[in-house]
């Protein structure tokens, strides 16, 4: 695989049907020369978990006014091609977009290697084959952990690394294979079910940490289902 595009994320938590994605960071490469970046931060519509602030350093103030995420994708789509995908941990941050992108009504199929699976094989003594315990085993100099386009440009200097070291003798690990992860598409809200919501709202006095205009028709139920959980009904 000589010309392919390194795909990193920065998402709101670990569950494509629950979280979201608040960066994309993207490399083109051919022959092992980078030839293009895409790089956006993205309006999630919610906020973001401190925990998630605390790791990557994006903050609600950065991400305002940004693209939504139907427009971003949109531009990394084109991006990429038809080009395979290079990721460590490919499928978590494939599983991220191919839900957006179905929600979107956007087509997003792909082969991929994975650096991970790779490290797995040809690194076994290794305690930790996290991308930054490789970064460091292999000393790979890297400004911003984290961060979607510098942790996408380690994971390429990652790849090429191990491509010069095991490319010849175990040419498989280095052969794309398709990503299967399936996806049903989740409609929006409903409007009763954005009724009953601004009901709850306004009855418990609640302030969202969420747009409810972005919400799907299952986070909605889920989110519904919360307020209830912990606040009660609403009592006539």
């Amino acid at each position: 695989m000589r010309e392919y595009v390194t795909l990193d994320l920065e998402t709101t938590g670990l569950e494509p049907k629950r979280d979201r994605i608040i960066e994309i960071g993207a490399v083109k490469v051919c022959d092992g020369v980078v030839t293009g970046e895409y790089t956006t931060l993205i309006d999630p519509q919610m906020e973001i978990p401190d925990r998630i602030y605390q790791l990557t350093g994006i903050s609600n103030e950065m991400v305002q006014g940004k693209p939504l995420i139907g427009e971003a994708l949109g531009e990394f789509l084109e991006f990429c091609g038809d080009l395979p995908l290079l990721g460590h941990n490919i499928l978590f941050d494939y599983s991220f977009v191919k839900h957006q992108a179905v929600n979107c009504g956007l087509e997003f199929e792909k082969e991929a290697v994975d650096t991970l699976k790779i490290a797995r094989v040809v690194l076994p003594e290794l305690p930790s084959r996290s991308l930054q315990n490789l970064r460091q085993y292999f000393e790979i100099p890297q400004e911003d952990a984290h961060r979607a386009l510098e942790d996408a440009r380690t994971t390429y200097h990652l790849y090429e690394r191990l491509f010069r070291e095991y490319g010849q003798s175990k040419p498989e690990l280095f052969c794309p294979k398709q990503l299967i992860y399936k996806v049903k598409k989740q409609g929006p809200m409903t409007p009763a079910q954005k009724r009953y919501l601004q009901d709850l709202v306004k009855y418990h006095r609640i302030n969202l940490n969420v747009n409810p205009e972005s919400l799907t028709k299952n986070e909605a139920s889920r989110l519904i289902d919360e307020i209830l959980s912990t606040y009660g009904k609403i009592m006539r």
